[in-house]
Formats: C-alpha cells, sequence, structure tokens
C-alpha cells in the first residue's frame, strides 16, 4: 500500500512515518505540508497538492482545517482513497466531506485509536441506562497546548454516543460562568483542558445521587492515533464509495 501523507511535517505526520516504516506491505512515498520546503523526509513532500506526482494508493490525512478544502478537491478529482483525521471543520466542510463520499470512499473519524472507538460502545450503553435512572452525564477532555479546535473531535464523538444511548437530543453547556442557574436534566457539560504536551484524555462522567461512574481513556503516545490511521487505510484500499468510521474497521 502507497500513501500519500497530508500533514507530512506535523507532530502526527511524523508519527504515521515512524509506524509505516515498521508496518509490513505499507510506504509513504509521497506527501503535502504547507511547509514543504527543506523537508528530508525520505520521500518527496510538496507544498501543493495538486502538484503530486507520484501515484499511490490513499490518503492519510493529519492536517488543518484550512486544507481539507482543497484536499477534498484533489482526492475527488484524483478518484483516490481517504483517511480523514482533521477534526474542528466546519458545517459546510462537513457536508462537503458527505458529497466526496459519493464518488470516493472516506474514513473520517475523530479518533483513530482502538481503546476510544471502544470507549464510544461503553459510553453509549453506559449513558442508556444511567440517565433514566436520573444521572447526570458531563465530558471533560484534556490535549496538549497547540491544539487548536475545543471541545475536541473525540469529545464530541463521545457526546453523540452519549445523545444515542439515551435516546435524545441534550444541551451543550461549555461555561457556567454566566448561568447562575442549578444543572438542568437535559444538559451535558463539556469542558475543555489544554497544556503541555499531553496527547489526549476523555473521561466521561456519570453522576447520580450518592454514586458515581467514570469511563475514562488516556492516550500516552500518539502513535496510536496512527497505528489506527494506517489500519483504517488498509480497510479502504478494496471499499466501494461511501462514507465510513472507526466502527466499521473494528467489525
Amino acid at each position: 500500500m502507497k500513501i500519500l501523507l497530508h500533514g507530512a511535517r506535523g507532530v502526527m505526520g511524523r508519527n504515521v512515518i515512524d509506524v509505516a516504516k515498521n508496518t509490513e506491505d505499507c510506504e509513504i512515498n509521497c506527501g503535502v505540508d504547507a511547509h514543504a520546503e527543506g523537508a528530508d523526509l525520505g520521500f518527496p513532500v510538496y507544498e501543493d497538492i495538486f502538484k503530486v506526482k507520484e501515484d499511490f494508493d490513499v490518503i492519510v490525512d493529519f492536517s488543518v482545517r484550512e486544507a481539507v478544502d482543497r484536499l477534498l478537491d484533489f482526492a475527488v478529482e484524483k478518484k483516490k482513497a481517504l483517511v480523514l483525521c482533521t477534526t474542528g471543520l466546519s458545517e459546510e466542510q462537513e457536508k462537503k466531506i458527505v458529497e466526496a463520499a459519493k464518488s470516493i470512499p472516506i474514513l473520517q473519524s475523530g479518533n483513530m485509536s482502538l481503546g476510544v472507538n471502544i470507549l464510544q460502545e461503553l459510553v453509549r450503553l453506559a449513558a442508556a441506562k444511567l440517565y433514566k435512572e436520573g444521572f447526570d452525564i458531563e465530558i471533560v477532555e484534556a490535549h496538549h497546548r497547540r491544539k487548536k479546535d475545543a471541545p475536541s473531535g473525540t469529545a464530541l464523538m463521545l457526546e453523540k454516543a452519549v445523545e444515542e444511548g439515551v435516546g435524545e437530543a441534550l444541551n451543550k453547556v461549555y461555561d457556567r460562568e454566566e448561568r447562575h442557574q442549578a444543572r438542568e436534566r437535559q444538559e451535558i457539560g463539556m469542558l475543555s483542558l489544554r497544556g503541555g504536551t499531553i496527547p489526549g484524555v476523555h473521561e466521561i462522567i456519570f453522576a447520580g445521587e450518592d454514586e458515581i461512574v467514570k469511563l475514562e481513556h488516556t492516550a500516552y503516545s500518539r502513535k496510536i492515533f496512527a497505528k489506527g490511521a494506517i489500519t483504517a487505510a488498509f480497510f479502504l484500499l478494496q471499499k466501494a464509495p461511501g462514507k465510513y468510521d472507526m466502527t466499521a474497521v473494528l467489525r
């Protein structure tokens, strides 16, 4: 499998490179990055994705939201499968992804790790059982100081799992400073912390009368996301156009 790595010089790009080197039948043979000049990664790196000359099988993307529109245009034009890992996208970009998936296979996930995607299933089950018993639900996530979007894509994944479990939409609350009122039944708190080099911590708190249940995932290395992305790339190789997620990979 030959990969075009989009966001090749970023922190996650370097992790994907390291994992690919130790993965059988996997090669990164070209890359794209806004800071391509001077790159020495063992494969050609282009500043403009439309200048890529090499042939490849699938695109693995860990970039920024500003680069996603052009990425989608390129993937559709070249009819290439895409593993889309960039988070914090706009509603318009999400619509564009759905449209692109009509002509190419796209796997999109707010988190590529095996553990988080299993956690999503556990959250759905716990929410279904505990919410109807009066438990309040809060999500706390922590990431490194460089992360731009908040809440994280993973936190939004987990919040969606909560809503699927309880069977109704909840009111997301990001800041209680100006509220000056008691917590309402149909709300879910979303708290984001940023600092240092934290790869990612997500905690889902189910708070009932005189008892608390917590589900938590901690990432100790970003390599878990790189491994998941490469696994997803192999998964897409033989897939028809459509929009996939990590749940499909784990089946």
